[in-house]
C-alpha cells in the first residue's frame, strides 16, 4: 500500500500558539496538515532550526493527538539568514540529496505554506526540477466549524499533465518563431528547424551565437529579432549595439570597440565608451566579425571571458556583461587555418553556429517574402502595390526558376520588388513592368550564372545519382548546365558547347545532340531552366 511523507517547514509564527490549552481554537499549519480527513500524513519531517525547539516539541505533541498515525520526524535545519537564497536552496538541496526517495511506493509532498518566501520559492524550484520528486501541498484555514483543521490543496508541478498549460507553451514557442522569421510564413524545414533551435537558444542562453550566412541572407535582421525577443521576455535591459567590423580600419578599430580616455591619442578630445560598453546588460552584434584585426581579437576575447576591458589609455578595467552575436559570410575556418583569426576566439564563439541559407536554397520561401515585401513598402510609402494576376504569374515563373540565382539573395529581392512598386502605376505592377525588372536581373547576374562552380547538381540529380558519377562526369555536367543556363533555347546552348565539332558535320543538329545528352541523366533542357515543375 502507497504511504505518504511531507516535508514541512515549522512556522515560527503561525503554529505558535502560546502556552495556554486554548491553542486548539486557532488554526496552525502544520498541525492542519496532519488533521486533513481525506489526506493521511503517515510521516512528516519537521524542518526547524535549535531556537523553535520548544515550539517544535509542542507541535509534535499536538500532531500525536489529533493523528497518532503519523510518524513525525524532529529535523534540525537552520539558516543564519533565512533571506540568503544562496543558503537556504543549497541546504534545502543538500537535505533532498540525503533522502533515498521511492516514488513507486510513497507519494511526497513538500508543504509550501510556512517559511519565507525564499525558502518557498527554493522548494518550489526543487520539486519542479525533480531533486525533491513528488508535489507541493498547501494549507489554509476554513471557515466556521471548519477553522481550525482548515483545508488543503495538492498542486503538481508536472506540466505536462496540463493539456491547456502546454498548450500555451507551444502556442508561445510558435509565436516567438513567428516573431524570429518577422511574421513571414516560411516553408523551407531546415530553415523552420534552424529558427525552432534559436528561439530556444534566445530564451535559455547569454552565451554566444555565430550567425554564418552569404550576404543578405538576413543575419542582421535575425540579430536584431533575437535582441527584440529577448528584450521582451525581459532577459535583456541593454541595447542593442550592432557593428559591422568592414568598417573598423586601422588604429580607430580599437578605440570604437573599447573606447578611450581623453588624451589617449592624437585627437582624442574627448572620452569614448566604445561599442562593448554600450551593450553593456544587452547585445553586442558584430556582423563580418572575420574582419577584426588579431589585437582586436584578443581583447575581444578577454572581454567575453571576464567582462572586462581596457579602454585605450586607460589603465583601469571597466566591467561590460553583454551578450554576443557575431555574423559573418567567411569561412572562419579557414581563416584560423591562414592565421588570420584566432583559434581560441573561434571556439569561444562558436557554441551556437547557425548556417542562414541564401534565398536561392529557400526558393519555397520566395512566394511569402515577395508578400512581406509589399507590405514593407506599404509601410514606408503609405501606398498599397500589388501585382496583376498575369504580372505575379510571370515573376513567381522567372524567381522559382533555377536560372535565377539571386546573387544579393534578399537584398535583391527587396531592390526588386521596391523598383516595381515604385515605377508601377495605378498601383498595380504589370507585365511590362516584370519584364524590365527581369531583364535587369539577368544582366545583372550574368556573370554569376556563367559560373562552373555556382552549379549545384543536388537541384537536378537525386542524391544516388550523384554518388554514381566520377568526378570527371560531374565537371562536364555542371560545365553542361551552366551554360544551358546563359542561354534562352536549346539550340543556342548547343552551338556554345559544340563550337568545333559542329564544323565538320554537313548539318549542324546541336539541339538534338544536347538533348541526348541531358537524357543520359534524365534531364531536359526545360527543366534546367525551370519552366517545368
Amino acid at each position: 500500500m502507497t504511504k505518504t511523507i511531507a516535508i514541512s517547514i515549522l512556522g515560527t509564527q503561525l503554529d505558535y500558539a502560546g502556552k495556554r490549552g486554548d491553542r486548539w481554537s486557532k488554526w496552525r499549519p502544520n498541525v492542519s496538515l496532519c488533521s486533513q480527513s481525506d489526506l493521511v500524513i503517515d510521516e512528516l519531517y519537521l524542518l526547524h532550526d535549535e531556537r523553535s525547539q520548544r515550539l517544535a516539541n509542542t507541535t509534535i505533541q499536538d500532531i500525536a493527538e489529533i493523528s497518532p498515525e503519523t510518524k513525525v520526524h524532529d529535523t534540525l535545519l537552520s539558516f543564519e539568514d533565512p533571506w540568503d537564497f544562496e543558503e537556504v536552496y543549497s541546504k534545502l538541496f543538500d537535505l533532498c540529496d540525503s533522502i533515498n526517495f521511492n516514488t513507486e511506493k510513497t507519494d511526497y509532498l513538500f508543504h509550501i505554506t510556512t517559511g519565507t518566501h525564499v525558502a518557498q520559492i527554493c522548494i518550489f524550484l526543487l520539486t519542479e526540477s525533480r531533486h525533491f520528486p513528488g508535489r507541493l501541498v498547501q494549507t489554509s484555514p476554513g471557515r466556521g466549524e471548519e477553522k481550525v483543521v482548515g483545508k488543503h490543496q495538492i498542486i503538481d508541478l508536472d506540466l505536462s499533465r496540463y493539456d491547456q498549460i502546454a498548450s500555451r507553451f507551444t502556442q508561445q514557442q510558435s509565436d516567438d518563431e513567428s516573431f524570429l522569421k518577422g511574421g513571414i510564413a516560411t516553408q523551407n524545414e531546415k530553415f523552420n528547424q534552424l529558427i525552432t533551435q534559436i528561439e530556444k537558444v534566445a530564451i535559455r542562453s547569454s552565451a554566444p551565437i555565430l550567425l554564418n550566412g552569404p550576404t543578405g541572407a538576413g543575419k542582421t535582421q535575425l540579430a536584431r529579432r533575437i535582441y527584440a525577443l529577448k528584450k521582451k521576455r525581459d532577459l535583456v535591459s541593454g541595447d542593442l549595439v550592432a557593428v559591422n567590423c568592414a568598417t573598423l580600419k586601422g588604429d580607430s578599430a580599437m578605440s570604437a570597440l573599447f573606447g578611450h580616455n581623453k588624451g589617449a591619442f592624437t585627437g582624442a578630445q574627448t572620452k569614448r565608451a566604445g561599442f562593448l560598453l554600450s551593450a553593456d546588460k544587452g547585445v553586442l552584434f558584430l556582423d563580418e566579425i572575420g574582419e577584426l584585426g588579431l589585437d582586436e581579437q584578443a581583447m575581444l576575447l578577454h572581454a567575453l571571458e571576464t567582462k572586462t576591458f581596457f579602454p585605450v589609455g586607460s589603465d583601469k578595467e571597466v566591467k561590460s556583461d553583454f551578450q554576443l552575436i557575431a555574423g559573418t559570410n567567411k569561412d572562419l575556418n579557414k581563416l584560423v587555418a591562414e592565421g588570420s583569426f584566432r583559434e581560441d576566439l573561434l571556439a569561444r564563439i562558436n557554441l551556437w553556429t547557425y548556417e542562414l541559407p541564401g534565398l536561392k536554397d529557400r526558393r519555397e520561401d520566395i512566394e511569402p517574402n515577395i508578400e512581406f515585401e509589399l507590405q514593407q513598402f506599404a509601410r514606408n510609402e503609405g501606398k498599397k502595390v500589388d501585382f496583376n494576376r498575369e504580372a505575379r504569374e510571370r515573376f513567381l515563373a522567372f524567381a522559382l526558376s533555377h536560372e535565377s540565382t539571386w546573387q544579393g539573395n534578399f537584398r535583391d529581392l527587396n531592390a526588386t520588388i521596391t523598383r516595381m512598386c515604385t515605377l508601377a502605376e495605378s498601383a498595380r505592377i504589370s507585365l511590362e513592368d516584370v519584364k524590365l525588372e527581369t531583364e535587369r536581373l539577368n544582366k545583372q547576374w550574368s556573370p554569376i550564372k556563367s559560373s562552373n562552380d555556382d552549379v549545384d547538381l543536388n537541384f537536378y540529380l537525386s542524391k544516388a545519382q550523384i554518388s554514381e558519377l566520377d568526378n570527371f562526369d560531374k565537371a562536364q555536367l555542371k560545365y553542361v548546365i551552366a551554360t544551358c543556363l546563359r542561354h534562352r533555347s536549346m539550340a543556342s546552348a548547343g552551338r556554345e558547347l559544340f563550337d568545333q565539332s559542329r564544323l565538320k558535320k554537313t548539318k549542324a543538329n546541336d539541339s538534338n545532340r544536347l538533348q541526348k545528352y541531358l537524357a543520359k541523366f534524365e534531364l531536359t533542357f526545360d527543366q534546367i531552366k525551370g519552366e517545368l515543375n
